[in-house]
């Protein structure tokens, strides 16, 4: 576990205004106790809630380029199909996950491959789990298309206490599945648009992990042109009249020939024809009767 660099400054803060209050209390009230302890537990727990909101975990992340990796920490609020308007403007599979004030806010690429579109939309700061705060709160719309030209979609989204987003990521840039392109402070939101099709292994209020979690799994275009392929039946088209209308044929056997006729039978119907002489040829003269 380390501390992530974007909360030195938020520490330092802390610890100056524990320093400040603490040397108040002792030089004003230097006899009350019970007041004095009251503030050295209330200090520590801030100190607490600073260190544990910039934790940031390491472990391995073994890429795969046919899964989507959870981009932070948090839990699904958001299964649906919808059109996503900005940049891929078609269907779309959404996942939301709402990240707490209690998560890791790291923001991690959930694959490999590289930034195709990046841009940064100022706006409100409407609660994250409200409908439009995908639309119309402060965000960053990142598109990752892998080698296999699959384009993923995701927006990182400020909340009603999260005043800054942070990305590190531009357009053009090579990411890799789980390292980290951003960081939101104090309770926000990530959106990921995935395509038509695409297995989704997660459930609505189920709590993922940022870089562990594995949200969905990709279908390659060139897979699914193949067994799409495969799948489809030779198309035999149907005779058509004139009028360019499908016609029902339908056949019969030949009705067999009945054989109760004798062969004896056949030969006494048939007789057989003389045979004719060629032309000019005379016929024989009778002969006389001997006297």
């Amino acid at each position: 576990m380390r501390f992530h660099k974007e909360g030195y400054t938020s520490l330092a803060l802390c610890i100056l205004f524990i320093f400040v209050i603490n040397a108040l209390m002792q030089f004003y009230f230097p006899e009350a106790l019970v007041v004095k302890w009251i503030v050295y537990i209330l200090s520590f727990l801030l100190f607490v809630i600073i260190v544990q909101f910039f934790r940031s975990p390491v472990f391995d992340i073994e890429v795969n380029e046919t899964q989507v990796l959870c981009p932070a920490d948090g839990k699904v609020v958001v299964i649906e199909e919808t059109e996503e308007p900005e940049f891929l403007k078609d269907r779309r599979i959404q996942l939301s996950v709402f990240m707490s004030p209690v998560n890791v806010h790291v923001n991690r690429n959930p694959i490999s491959g590289f930034i195709k579109y990046f841009k940064y939309h100022p706006g409100k700061y409407l609660v994250a789990w409200h409908p439009k705060s995908s639309t119309e709160n402060e965000r960053t719309t990142i598109v990752t298309e892998n080698s296999d030209g699959v384009q993923v979609l995701f927006r990182q989204i400020a909340g009603a206490l999260a005043r800054r987003i942070v990305w590190y990521v531009k357009e053009g840039d090579v990411v890799k599945q789980g390292d980290q392109f951003g960081f939101i402070k104090f309770g926000s939101r990530v959106d990921v648009f995935l395509p038509l099709g695409t297995k989704i292994n997660v459930e609505l209020n189920q709590v993922v992990k940022g870089g562990r979690t594995v949200l969905a799994e990709l279908v390659s275009p060139k897979k699914a042109s193949t067994k799409a392929t495969a799948t489809v039946p030779d198309r035999q088209d149907p005779l058509s009249d004139e009028h360019a209308e499908p016609t029902l044929v339908i056949t019969h056997d030949a009705p067999e020939a009945h054989t109760d006729t004798s062969e004896k039978e056949i030969k006494k119907a048939v007789k057989p024809r003389p045979a004719k002489k060629p032309a000019g040829e005379k016929a024989p003269a009778p002969k006389k009767a001997k006297e």
